[in-house]
């Protein structure tokens, strides 16, 4: 009798794998971001942070720095590594309010106007040197920014619910600047700073840029989309279900009403501000991997979603006392919850 050779053995079914949870997914995206960033940007970790978390609260950035800070390349990279649809404003004194929302064209073979929308038209807008432009200019973006719609020849635009806009500008001693009003500036969730990066991060520039590129800076990051549209909707659903207990909502609380008590401030943070604060603080707690907001996210949170909002009275000017160190005479001296 002829042997029979034996039979290969069954290889195992493989196993399911546990499911991401939603905090993780957050959180991997959030260091994702970060790394994949400081490729081209090195040494604004924390800017970066906040500008995901502003997009997953549907808030808008100002951000804040001198010429040279890569405040532009900052931007565009995010908007590339998002997979997010981008437009690019460069604000100039010339710049007309159409040139940002679009404007109606006759048509003469329906005899007709036809509105042609304008950049504020998208996902991720990049408003560049926001404030070379004269108030009236700025002012096209204000019902933009609070609505998510244009308003013209008296018909309404939707624009994307993702719209966000993130903008930037110079310090007002630059010449040919103009202050932004206060009414637009209440409409940025955050106002972030973008200083020179540390010395050593500032090297890693240097050795970077200084040697030979291709043409395009961001052929490397194109494979590396981390989400798109519909997934950031999702993402904003669920830092949604981040939990706040009444005892961290009560501490933002008082930080708010000290602001409209300070004896520098002549006018405090609003409601809407502490709304936001705290809508903002259950981003960050999600990027963390958490389901709940900490005091923590409360307090690295309050100088960038106040310090615009705040307004210094005439002796603190004199002074020399900046808004930010306001704020962490306010922060210090309100105990936190255990």
């Amino acid at each position: 009798m002829t042997d029979q050779p034996e039979p290969a053995p069954i290889p195992p079914a493989p196993q399911p794998q546990p499911a991401e949870s939603e905090a993780v997914r957050l959180n991997r995206h959030a260091d994702t971001i970060e790394q994949a960033v400081d490729q081209l940007v090195k040494g604004q970790p924390g800017v970066v942070r906040h500008i995901y978390v502003a997009l997953l609260v549907g808030g808008h950035v100002l951000l804040e720095g001198n010429p040279g800070t890569a405040k532009t390349l900052l931007v565009r990279t995010l908007g590339r590594l998002c997979n997010l649809e981008f437009r690019r404003i460069q604000f100039t004194p010339d710049l007309m309010p159409s040139d940002i929302t679009g404007t109606s064209v006759f048509r003469p073979d329906s005899a007709s106007f036809e509105f042609r929308r304008g950049p504020v038209f998208t996902q991720l807008l990049l408003a560049d040197e926001i404030n070379r432009a004269p108030a009236r200019t700025q002012a096209a973006l204000l019902q933009a920014m609070q609505e998510r719609m244009v308003t013209a020849d008296g018909e309404d635009h939707e624009l994307s619910e993702l719209f966000t806009v993130v903008a930037t500008q110079n310090p007002l001693e630059n010449e040919g600047t103009y202050p932004l009003p206060e009414a637009e500036l209440d409409r940025f969730l955050f106002k972030l700073i973008v200083g020179y990066p540390p010395e050593g991060e500032e090297l890693k520039i240097f050795q970077q840029h200084g040697a030979p590129r291709s043409a395009d800076e961001f052929g490397g990051l194109i494979k590396n989309h981390l989400f798109g549209a519909a997934e950031l909707v999702s993402m904003r659903r669920l830092v949604h279900k981040v939990e706040v207990h009444p005892s961290v909502a009560n501490y933002a609380l008082q930080i708010i009403r000290a602001t409209r008590e300070h004896p520098f401030l002549r006018a405090g943070a609003s409601t809407r501000a502490g709304v936001m604060l705290l809508r903002a603080s259950r981003a960050l707690a999600a990027t963390c991997g958490r389901g709940f907001v900490v005091p923590d996210d409360i307090r690295e949170l309050a100088p960038a979603a106040l310090r615009h909002r705040l307004y210094r009275t005439a002796a603190a000017e004199l002074e020399g006392t900046s808004t930010d160190t306001i704020l962490q005479d306010i922060v210090a001296r309100i105990p936190a919850p255990r």
